[in-house]
Protein backbone atom coordinates (compact mmCIF):
# COMPACT_ATOMS: atom_id res chain seq x y z
CA UNK A 1 0.00 0.00 0.00
CA UNK A 2 1.34 3.21 -0.64
CA UNK A 3 2.27 5.75 1.96
CA UNK A 4 0.88 9.46 1.57
CA UNK A 5 2.04 12.50 3.18
CA UNK A 6 -0.42 15.26 4.12
CA UNK A 7 0.11 19.23 4.93
CA UNK A 8 -2.43 20.71 7.41
CA UNK A 9 -3.04 24.81 5.89
CA UNK A 10 -3.49 26.36 9.55
CA UNK A 11 -0.90 24.86 11.45
CA UNK A 12 1.80 23.60 8.52
CA UNK A 13 2.02 20.13 10.47
CA UNK A 14 3.02 16.49 8.12
CA UNK A 15 1.43 13.73 8.60
CA UNK A 16 2.06 10.28 6.53
CA UNK A 17 -0.60 7.99 6.35
CA UNK A 18 -0.55 4.47 4.94
CA UNK A 19 -3.70 4.21 3.04
CA UNK A 20 -5.42 1.83 0.15
CA UNK A 21 -5.75 3.34 -3.45
CA UNK A 22 -9.47 3.18 -2.86
CA UNK A 23 -9.55 5.11 0.41
CA UNK A 24 -10.76 8.57 1.33
CA UNK A 25 -8.38 11.02 1.29
CA UNK A 26 -7.70 12.39 5.03
CA UNK A 27 -9.25 15.84 5.28
CA UNK A 28 -9.25 16.45 9.24
CA UNK A 29 -5.90 17.53 11.24
CA UNK A 30 -5.43 15.89 14.74
CA UNK A 31 -3.59 18.50 15.64
CA UNK A 32 -5.16 21.86 15.47
CA UNK A 33 -8.68 20.25 13.21
CA UNK A 34 -7.43 22.63 10.65
CA UNK A 35 -7.75 21.37 6.99
CA UNK A 36 -5.30 18.62 5.04
CA UNK A 37 -3.72 18.50 2.02
CA UNK A 38 -2.01 16.18 0.37
CA UNK A 39 1.63 16.76 -0.43
CA UNK A 40 3.37 15.36 -3.53
CA UNK A 41 6.88 14.99 -4.28
CA UNK A 42 9.29 13.95 -6.16
CA UNK A 43 9.40 10.12 -6.09
CA UNK A 44 12.65 8.04 -4.63
CA UNK A 45 13.87 5.18 -6.77
CA UNK A 46 17.32 3.86 -7.01
CA UNK A 47 18.05 1.14 -9.64
CA UNK A 48 20.16 -1.12 -7.90
CA UNK A 49 22.28 -4.08 -9.42
CA UNK A 50 22.33 -5.34 -13.50
CA UNK A 51 19.57 -5.07 -15.70
CA UNK A 52 19.15 -1.51 -15.57
CA UNK A 53 21.16 -0.62 -18.17
CA UNK A 54 20.87 -1.41 -22.07
CA UNK A 55 24.55 -3.01 -21.64
CA UNK A 56 23.11 -5.31 -19.22
CA UNK A 57 20.15 -6.91 -20.89
CA UNK A 58 21.59 -7.63 -24.60
CA UNK A 59 24.37 -9.63 -25.71
CA UNK A 60 27.20 -8.19 -27.77
CA UNK A 61 26.19 -9.39 -30.97
CA UNK A 62 22.59 -8.27 -30.51
CA UNK A 63 23.52 -4.52 -31.21
CA UNK A 64 21.03 -2.02 -32.43
CA UNK A 65 24.45 -0.13 -34.06
CA UNK A 66 25.92 -1.93 -36.94
CA UNK A 67 29.32 -3.00 -36.30
CA UNK A 68 32.01 -0.86 -37.78
CA UNK A 69 33.30 -2.06 -40.80
CA UNK A 70 36.90 -3.92 -40.12
CA UNK A 71 39.65 -2.32 -41.12
CA UNK A 72 42.53 -4.27 -42.78
CA UNK A 73 46.07 -3.00 -40.89
CA UNK A 74 48.69 -1.18 -43.11
CA UNK A 75 51.92 -3.90 -44.45
CA UNK A 76 54.77 -2.89 -43.42
CA UNK A 77 57.85 -4.67 -45.17
CA UNK A 78 59.55 -7.21 -43.48
CA UNK A 79 63.52 -7.44 -43.89
CA UNK A 80 64.27 -10.02 -46.26
CA UNK A 81 66.48 -12.24 -43.46
CA UNK A 82 63.01 -12.84 -41.86
CA UNK A 83 60.81 -13.92 -45.14
CA UNK A 84 63.26 -16.50 -46.77
CA UNK A 85 62.96 -20.27 -45.44
CA UNK A 86 65.74 -22.09 -44.23
CA UNK A 87 65.50 -25.61 -45.25
CA UNK A 88 65.27 -27.81 -41.98
CA UNK A 89 68.84 -29.71 -40.93
CA UNK A 90 69.37 -32.65 -41.77
CA UNK A 91 71.10 -35.14 -39.36
CA UNK A 92 73.61 -37.64 -39.92
CA UNK A 93 73.67 -40.78 -38.45
CA UNK A 94 76.38 -43.24 -38.78
CA UNK A 95 75.48 -47.21 -39.06
CA UNK A 96 78.30 -49.31 -37.39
Amino acid sequence: MPTYEYECQSCHQRVEAVQKFSDPDLTVCAHCGGELRKVFSAVGIVFKGSGFYKTDSRGSSSSTTPPAPATTPATTPTPAAATEKTPPATSTTTTD
